[in-house]
């Protein structure tokens, strides 16, 4: 499968993964959110397992291949301050401050950006300004929040210590009304963009919380066979017929999306794993599904210190189920180093793209 994906004047190049599966130290644990601070660091929520290990917010570098380093990790599992029982979105300010909300306790509590706990806040409930399972969470420039309060159906705006100042949205199916929303991000005009989970579609508002307009419509993609991953590759060829294709635009339970300083759109399709691209106008460019054919540096440390588990990895039949994303849960954007960033959920990794708007291909009939 190719590595690289070129439509349309841009080119997603395939960079490398990060990561394995850990409850602590250098891994992941189902990474569900993620969010770069002002030095490039990401910030990454882990929601763990049904045993509560791995609960925790990990810092580390991204940089390039092999330069992933663990810088800290944080509000690991507890119901007291600075710990969490059920993390979910996470947000920084310009000052660095970390804001990351839990599903469980309806709150959000608040970190520098080295990790120390600042303050927390939220109440449960659906009245103004309580909250009932908080997932996605993001920072206006202007330094106030704007969470999306998942089990009311509605995006609620706080202060950074917590006071209600504005609300919209409310539960249904129609323009500006949501159904089990989750990821939110802002473009570089302050537009709101949410990931509408159960109408599977992507809306955006206006600053002040007006409809604009949305992007898919439910439809789910075939699988590769013997493969836990999506064969459709928009112009490369795959198993599927071509009268199969699905209409472009389709999505099943999207979960995160992100905007580039180009207006491009990246939309995590958690249902058909994979990322699609689309526009600023909302046409479908592409989309990705997971490239790591190479293990990541954390990954290929366990390997090496554990040679039985070498041995089984070139056993393995395929290794192709491997490469492809499995239910990835968030997408960010690097404006710095344009870096696609995508939260492989289920295989507890991330998994890197460059962006590459100059690129060019060689002349073969030189």
């Amino acid at each position: 499968m190719a590595l690289t994906t070129v439509v349309k004047g841009r080119a997603y190049d395939w960079s490398h993964a990060i990561g394995r599966g850990a409850a602590n130290g250098t891994g992941f644990n189902y990474p569900q959110t993620m969010c770069l601070g002002n030095d490039g660091d990401l910030y990454v929520a882990n929601r763990g397992n049904e045993n509560n290990f791995g609960m925790r917010v990990n810092r580390i570098t991204v940089g390039g291949p092999g330069d992933e380093e663990l810088l800290s990790e944080f509000c690991t599992y507890g119901e007291t301050d600075g710990h969490g029982v059920w993390p979910f979105g996470v947000a920084v300010d310009k000052s660095n401050n970390v804001f990351v909300t839990d599903e469980w306790q309806n709150t959000v509590s608040v970190f520098d950006g080295d990790g120390k706990f600042i303050r927390k806040w939220g109440t449960t409930g659906s009245g103004p300004g309580q909250l009932k399972g908080p997932s996605g969470i993001v920072c206006e420039s202007n330094g106030n929040v704007i969470v999306v309060d998942s089990g009311n159906d509605r995006l609620q705006v706080f202060s950074p210590d917590g006071k209600v100042l504005a609300q919209c949205g409310s539960s249904g199916s129609g323009d500006g009304e949501f159904n089990k929303p989750w990821g939110i991000t802002l473009d570089k005009d302050s537009n709101i963009y949410v990931a509408d989970w159960k109408n599977h579609r992507v809306q955006k508002l206006s600053p002040s919380g007006k409809y604009l307009s949305s992007i898919g419509e439910y439809g789910t993609i075939p699988a590769a066979p013997n493969a836990f991953a999506v064969t459709y590759l928009g112009p490369f060829v795959s198993s599927v017929p071509e009268t199969e294709y699905p209409k472009a635009g389709v999505l099943n339970h999207p979960t995160d999306v992100a905007v580039d300083p180009d207006g491009d759109i990246y939309i995590t399709d958690w249902g058909n794993h994979r990322v699609c691209i689309f526009d600023s106008e909302g046409n479908s460019l592409t989309h990705l599904v997971g490239d790591a054919q190479v293990m990541s540096k954390w990954g290929q440390q366990s390997c090496d210190a554990n040679p039985d588990m070498m041995k089984a990895y070139r056993r393995v039949h395929s290794l192709e189920p491997m490469w492809r994303f499995c239910f990835p849960t968030a997408v960010d954007f690097n404006p710095k180093t344009n870096q696609i960033i995508v939260a492989d959920s289920q295989r507890n990794r991330l998994q890197v793209y460059n962006k590459v708007t100059d690129y060019v291909d060689f002349q073969a009939n030189l």
